[in-house]
């Protein structure tokens, strides 16, 4: 196998896009918001030059991970869209396209745009995958691994021969420096289970979804302390829980735990708050309290 490159192809800080080239194929892994789909397929072109993008890999159905993929078909139409069965089915409901639609119209006019063109009843899957199916993408070659507990459809892509994970949110959300913040919205147990599955891997590297390539140390510390970090929060929030904490309180524990450096540049204020209170339902309903 040629020697990859990984590219960030971000054009905001909350966009989710990288991209994956060996020199002769080239693969999107994951694709960012409606409103930055076309800068993001930009910026992909100005790599590629006069090459074509081969695959669209997505980790989940998430507004922020998924719709920039509408855009990039506009100039690779040929690209292959691979996303977990799961996903395949999310994405051919118009509830939860009208869902995404409105979620990524908020945060765009949030950051000052307020006109740009919606593809997202393009929004399809090519290749629906399940645990353990192979992609074989030009000589590279990954294998599907269902990693749920974000929500139910997320999934990340092995490669063996790099020893390289493209992973999802449900290992977590890494702040860059010293921390992972847990992003567990459909299952504690499941999420543990999924960190588990991620670190029985052989593994060298990991690509983190909101941030990028991790080296080999910092790839160790990040498994390492997903763990830790998803049940010493679990076991934090349903002692507050116990004793009587408000949920008020509770989004404010966490958010002066976490909300601090990196995850402020990338995580809405709103999304934060939002889904820490699915967070507290979830551990609330899992562990009866």
């Amino acid at each position: 196998m040629n020697k990859l490159t990984i590219t960030d192809v971000r054009v905001n800080p909350g966009d989710a896009a990288f991209l994956i080239d060996d020199g002769k194929t080239a693969i999107m892994y994951d694709s960012g918001f409606a409103f930055t789909g076309y800068g993001v397929a930009d910026k992909i072109k100005n790599i590629l030059g006069e090459r074509k993008l081969d695959y669209i890999f997505l980790t989940h159905s998430h507004y922020d991970h998924a719709l920039g993929s509408c855009y990039a078909l506009k100039y690779w139409p040929d690209a292959k869209v691979v996303a977990g069965e799961y996903a395949t089915k999310i994405f051919g409901k118009d509830t939860a396209k009208a869902v995404m639609r409105d979620l990524d119209r908020k945060f765009a006019e949030k950051c000052g745009v307020t006109e740009y063109e919606d593809l997202i009843d393009d929004l399809k899957v090519d290749i629906p995958v399940s645990d353990g199916d192979v992609i074989k993408a030009g000589d590279m070659e990954f294998v599907a691994i269902n990693l749920p507990g974000h929500t139910k459809c997320s999934i990340g892509y092995y490669c063996p021969e790099e020893k390289l994970l493209l992973s999802c949110e449900t290992v977590g959300v890494y702040n860059g420096s010293d921390d992972v913040v847990p992003s567990y919205l459909v299952g504690y147990d499941m999420t543990i289970e999924s960190i588990e599955k991620a670190q029985k891997l052989d593994i060298k590297n990991i690509l983190v979804p909101h941030f990028g390539l991790l080296d080999s140390k910092t790839t160790e510390f990040y498994l390492k302390k997903a763990k830790e970090s998803a049940v010493e929060t679990a076991q934090e929030i349903t002692s507050m829980l116990k004793n009587g904490k408000s949920k008020e309180d509770i989004v404010q524990f966490f958010k002066d735990k976490f909300y601090y450096g990196y995850i402020k540049e990338i995580y809405p204020i709103d999304a934060m708050e939002l889904n820490t209170g699915i967070m507290i339902d979830l551990l609330k309903r899992e562990f009866d309290c």
